[in-house]
């Protein structure tokens, strides 16, 4: 393990060095080596939110984490290596209602096994695939699937899990113009990938520039509430996360200017200039000019990637 986490993490630093313009952590003493956890993170890029974490984790002397890694990605050989070497399982994705049921039992039971057991830490993305549209949100069928394989009381269920909420956010959305694409098309119809769409994102997301990034460890959710229903109990853990997320998003100059643009404001206007705003439209126009349709709402699609987790930040309850 020793060797493949120490290549991995020179692997994934010079992705960083190479793509971004500064790379700081946060929330480091939010967690102990002592103590393993399951990073529940939002999610924009399909290997380096989990792989950052996992290079970070190993710089700083806490012991590396297991990934989930969805089955629709397992169709290229470098793919599986990759993940092999980055100590990911297989999440079965799709199926019937039946095998959907089971595999999210194993699931369960894998995951609690693997931190209550085997001492070991989990990463696993907030939702199913990457969030597209910027709005970050826990999916509580998420949280469903991990309360199965508890043996006792829901606050136990969860306590023991250790969840610690991760926010990873980069100045440039990774894929933005392939994700503003898939949700102008969603809006009409059923998106249909393109054989190796996911092998061309995981390239892009290597290779893109991505401005500066920042990793946030959040603090622990606990939770101590008998009196109310699972589903609330659910629900309540599900926006605790998600408050997390929200309130260490790391905030730039785009998400600024996309927020004064989309709500004709001029809120933030101390965080940019003129050249600024200039540099921002360039980078909008690149992005809206590779989309075929209706260029006010391709334009609306991509503002609000990058107002959406300042929307939120806001609106935290």
């Amino acid at each position: 393990l020793d060797l493949q986490t120490k290549f991995m993490r020179k692997l994934v630093f010079d992705v960083v060095e190479k793509t971004s313009t500064n790379f700081t952590v946060t929330g480091l003493k939010n967690i102990s080596p002592e103590k393993p956890y399951l990073f529940i993170s939002n999610h924009r890029d399909i290997i380096l939110d989990s792989a950052i974490l996992q290079a970070v984790l190993n710089k700083n002397n806490f012991p590396t984490t297991e990934i989930t890694f969805g089955s629709n990605l397992m169709s290229n050989p470098l793919i599986i290596d990759f993940g092999k070497a980055n100590r990911m399982f297989k999440v079965n994705r799709g199926g019937n209602p039946r095998e959907i049921l089971k595999n999210s039992q194993i699931l369960s039971a894998y995951i609690r096994h693997t931190i209550t057991e085997k001492k070991v830490s989990v990463w696993i993305a907030q939702r199913n695939g990457r969030t597209k549209n910027g709005d970050d949100k826990t999916e509580v069928a998420l949280l469903k699937m991990l309360n199965m394989s508890g043996k006792h009381s829901i606050n136990e269920n969860f306590n023991e899990l250790n969840i610690i909420p991760v926010t990873i956010s980069y100045e440039l959305e990774p894929c933005c113009a392939e994700k503003v694409n898939e949700v102008y098309i969603s809006q009409t119809q059923k998106y249909i990938k393109m054989p190796n769409e996911d092998f061309t994102s995981i390239v892009k997301g290597l290779t893109e520039q991505k401005g500066e990034i920042n990793l946030t460890f959040g603090k622990q959710i606990k939770i101590n509430n008998e009196q109310m229903s699972v589903k609330d109990i659910i629900k309540e853990i599900s926006v605790k996360i998600d408050n997390t997320i929200y309130s260490n998003y790391n905030f730039w100059k785009y998400n600024f200017i996309a927020f004064d643009l989309l709500n004709n404001s001029s809120e933030y206007m101390n965080f940019y200039n003129k050249n600024d705003i200039d540099k921002f439209f360039n980078y909008k126009e690149k992005i809206v000019n590779k989309i075929k349709g209706n260029k006010f709402e391709i334009t609306d699609i991509f503002l609000k990637i990058y107002a959406n987790p300042l929307e939120n930040a806001k609106l935290k309850k």
